[in-house]
């Protein structure tokens, strides 16, 4: 007799999911900074095996697809770490004023669209952790003209919940490509 799958099992085997081994208790800063490393984590696993594939887009008339995702959460990193927090003039690399969208617009299953695109996310990731990792405390603060003065601890926080929304997408997208379901 064979069981059914659940929707709530992992998306890879628990041996060698490294999103199990976020601490539980202790300090603020290590548990916020492991959370958020586990929320991108099931991103790059929820893209894990895909090539072109990456750039099928959900359901007409929407752009979003799974590598539209990590040029959008490459933008969302680079906005919050480096613009709002260090105060680095760092334009998005994959939108603009005029074109606020491209990032999803833009996202084509071309060797080199996917290159640049996780390229960005693995470069923007990096400096985060940098950031997070030198600031002295979780109160230092940035300026953003949508939401006024943040705190690091008001990013991670908000990072966390930006990715785990996204996440969400790339759970339906995953299963809309090969069928991949799990958490």
């Amino acid at each position: 007799m064979t069981s059914g799958r659940r929707r709530a099992e992992l998306f890879v085997d628990e041996e060698r999911d490294g999103r199990l081994a976020a601490r539980t208790t202790g300090d603020e800063r290590a548990m916020l900074v492991d959370f958020l490393a586990a929320q991108r984590t099931t991103l790059e696993l929820k893209c894990a095996g895909l090539d072109a594939e990456l750039a099928r887009r959900s359901v007409k008339p929407s752009t979003l697809s799974l590598l539209g995702l990590v040029r959008h959460l490459a933008d969302v990193e680079r906005r919050w770490f480096r613009r709002v927090l260090a105060g680095q003039g760092a334009p998005p690399l994959f939108g603009s004023d005029t074109d606020p969208d491209q990032d999803f617009d833009g996202a084509l299953p071309e060797p080199a669209v996917i290159a640049a695109a996780w390229e960005a996310w693995r470069s923007e990731v990096a400096f985060a952790d940098r950031l997070v990792a030198e600031a002295p405390d979780l109160d230092i603060e940035g300026d953003d003209g949508w939401r006024g003065t943040v705190s690091l601890r008001w990013v991670l926080i908000h990072m966390i919940e930006e990715y785990a929304r996204h996440n969400g997408h790339a759970d339906l997208l995953r299963e809309r490509i090969d069928g991949a379901i799990g958490v």
